[in-house]
C-alpha cells in the first residue's frame, strides 16, 4: 500500500481531512497498551496514531518505540508512531534517530519569538530526516503523566496571526489552544471556544492539519462536535486507557498474571474501538 512508502503520518491525516473524520492519537505507556491499540485499529479497520511522551524514550532506551514501530509495520491498517510534547532540542534530536513518523516540536514553554525560532530550526532538522512535525501555537495549560506541567505559565489562546507564523516554520500539524487543557478539566468540565477554533481553521485554509489536545473526560457529543469543526488528529490518554487501569486495580493479585495482561489488552481494544467509531475513523482503513 502507498501509505507504507510515504510518510504514514501525513497520509493518515490528509485522508482524514478529505474524509471529514478524526484519527485517534493515543498515548501508550507499555506493551499491553500498544497491543490493545493495534488490535483496535485492526478490528475496527481504522487508521491509528500511537503516541509516546519523551519519558518512554528515556525510561526504555527507545525499546518501546521500536516495539510500536514493529507492530505498525506488521499491521494491515495505516498506523503511525508519534512523539508527543518533545520539549527540548536534545530529546527531539534523539527521537529523530528512532522510528518515529512524526515529532511534536513543543517549544510552547518559551515566549512567542523564541518559540517560533526554535520551532523553525527543529522542524528543519526533523524534515531533513523525513519526520513530520507538530507544534503548539499559543499555550495549552496543564500537564499529564509523562509530560511537563505548564500550570505555572499563563495559557494563551491561539490567534489567527500565529497560525501563519507557525505555518511559515514548515510544520505539518498545529495544536491550537482554544480552551482545551492537558490533564483534568475540573468540575466545570471543558469550555471550548469554537468561534476561535473556526477562525484558526479558516486562517489555516487547508495548509496544515489541526490536532486536538486535552480530551480527558470528553463526552461523545463534544468529541463529535470537534471532529465536525475540522480536527483530524485527536490526542487521547485516559479516554482509551481508563478501563485498562480499572481492570488492573480491581484484579491484580486475584488472577494469573498472564490473564491479567490478556484481559487488560482487550480492555484497551474495546474502549479504543468505541472512540474510533465516535470519531468516524472506523471502517476507513
Amino acid at each position: 500500500m502507498s501509505w507504507k512508502n510515504t510518510n504514514c503520518h501525513k497520509r493518515i491525516l490528509r485522508d482524514a481531512e478529505n474524509g471529514h473524520y478524526g484519527v485517534i492519537a493515543a498515548i501508550a505507556y507499555n506493551i499491553e497498551q500498544i497491543l490493545g491499540l493495534v488490535k483496535a485499529a485492526e478490528t475496527a479497520r481504522s487508521p491509528l496514531i500511537i503516541q509516546f511522551f519523551p519519558w518512554a524514550i528515556e525510561s526504555t532506551d527507545g525499546l518501546l518505540i521500536h516495539a510500536a514501530a514493529d507492530a505498525a509495520r506488521r499491521s494491515s491498517v495505516p498506523i503511525s508512531i508519534h512523539l508527543d510534547h518533545a520539549q527540548s532540542p536534545a530529546i527531539i534530536k534523539r527521537a529523530a534517530e528512532l522510528p518515529f513518523d512524526s515529532i511534536m516540536v513543543d517549544m510552547s514553554h518559551y515566549e512567542k519569538e523564541e518559540n517560533l525560532q526554535k520551532t523553525r530550526d527543529l522542524v528543519q532538522y526533523c524534515n531533513e530526516r523525513e519526520k513530520a512535525t507538530e507544534a503548539e501555537p499559543g499555550r495549552i495549560e496543564g500537564g499529564e503523566d509523562g509530560v511537563m506541567d505548564t500550570a505555572g505559565l499563563q495559557a494563551c489562546m491561539t490567534t489567527a496571526e500565529e497560525v501563519d507564523e507557525f505555518i511559515d516554520t514548515g510544520v505539518d500539524v498545529l495544536a491550537p489552544s482554544f480552551g482545551n487543557v492537558h490533564g483534568e478539566y475540573g468540575p466545570r468540565g471543558p469550555q471550548l471556544d469554537f468561534d476561535r477554533f473556526e477562525k484558526v481553521k479558516s486562517q489555516a485554509n487547508g495548509r496544515i492539519n489541526l490536532a486536538l489536545h486535552g480530551t480527558n473526560g470528553f463526552a461523545p457529543e463534544l468529541m463529535k462536535r470537534c471532529v465536525a469543526a475540522g480536527v483530524t488528529k485527536i490526542n487521547v490518554n485516559r479516554l482509551v486507557l481508563d478501563d485498562y487501569y480499572d481492570h488492573l486495580h480491581a484484579n491484580v493479585g486475584k488472577m494469573p498474571h498472564t490473564q491479567l495482561i490478556e484481559e487488560g489488552i482487550q480492555k484497551v481494544t474495546d474502549l479504543t474501538i468505541k472512540w474510533m467509531e465516535i470519531c468516524g475513523s472506523a471502517g476507513k482503513a
